[in-house]
């Protein structure tokens, strides 16, 4: 058994346990992302899960900034994963030690401490206005109009289905989330008119068969989270509100910005907070 095999049965060993410990299921799906992508950072230079020392997180580091480019908030992400990667591997008794909570410590204790780095970006309404009629395809306009005008949550967004829209109520009955407590959210003319729009469009998109989502890819299959994030983030660029070359987390605009949005303005038009959690289902 090779070094990359193991490395990858420890992580599906640990996601297990994740579930077993009631992680969320995007927890648990970014954290097997991450790691894989480190298991295979590691097997390319012949190191392994335990075999790591200060010496390969610096490695490590210099890969996700200089090769993958990811921004600094990403990295932290990845370091995170690892860290949790280890406490578990301390637990089983698996490996002695926990490398990673030291290196971040040094490394990746900006966006602690830089205040410049940690403002999410937050759009006026006309800016809102600007990037939602900026957008022509019918689908990732509505995308944008229901993160904007109800605040859901990405993941929530994915899981909709054809007939969770009640029409007559304008409202939309989200599947059951650990996060979600009130899972009826209603949505204003405007997103009406929008969401009636994708959904002609909708049906001369070549559907698998049996798929019920309110939004595909263009494979006919339900939407993922990566398709929503690009369905924001290139009309946000193409407008000039998303910046990925940026370091700073107020430079970039994604959907979980929009929800930011979304109860950012519901304060401060005076909206009691009582209101605003129930709207966001918190």
């Amino acid at each position: 058994m090779n070094a990359s095999t193991a490395d990858f049965e420890l992580i599906e060993r640990f996601v297990e346990d994740c579930g077993l410990r009631g992680y969320s299921p995007e927890t648990i799906r970014s954290h097997r992302s991450n790691l894989r992508t480190i298991a295979r950072f590691l097997h390319d230079i012949d190191r392994s899960f335990l075999d790591v020392d200060k010496d390969v997180l610096r490695e490590l580091l210099v890969y996700l900034k200089d090769v993958r480019k990811v921004v600094y908030k990403t990295q932290s992400s990845y370091f995170s994963a690892f860290s949790s990667f280890y406490k578990y591997l301390n637990y089983e008794e698996i490996h002695p030690i926990n490398p990673v909570p030291a290196f971040m410590e040094h490394y990746l204790s900006r966006y602690k401490n830089d205040d410049d780095n940690g403002v999410r970006r937050l759009l006026s309404v006309d800016e809102m206005r600007m990037l939602i009629n900026s957008i022509l395809e019918p689908r990732d306009k509505a995308i944008v109009t229901l993160l904007a005008k109800t605040g859901i949550r990405r993941g929530e967004l994915i899981d909709i289905d054809m007939d969770d829209v009640d029409w007559e109520n304008q409202s939309i009955r989200l599947k059951p989330k650990n996060k979600r407590s009130n899972r009826v959210v209603f949505f204003d003319d405007e997103t009406a008119i929008v969401l009636h729009r994708w959904m002609r469009t909708r049906e001369n998109w070549e559907v698998k068969q049996g798929i019920k989502a309110l939004f595909v890819g263009e494979q006919g299959k339900r939407l993922r989270r990566n398709g929503v994030y690009y369905a924001v983030v290139k009309h946000a660029e193409r407008v000039g509100l998303h910046d990925p070359s940026s370091d700073r987390m107020e430079d970039h605009f994604g959907p979980h910005c929009c929800r930011h949005w979304f109860t950012t303005h519901l304060r401060r038009n005076s909206m009691s907070r009582e209101f605003i959690k129930e709207l966001r289902g918190d």
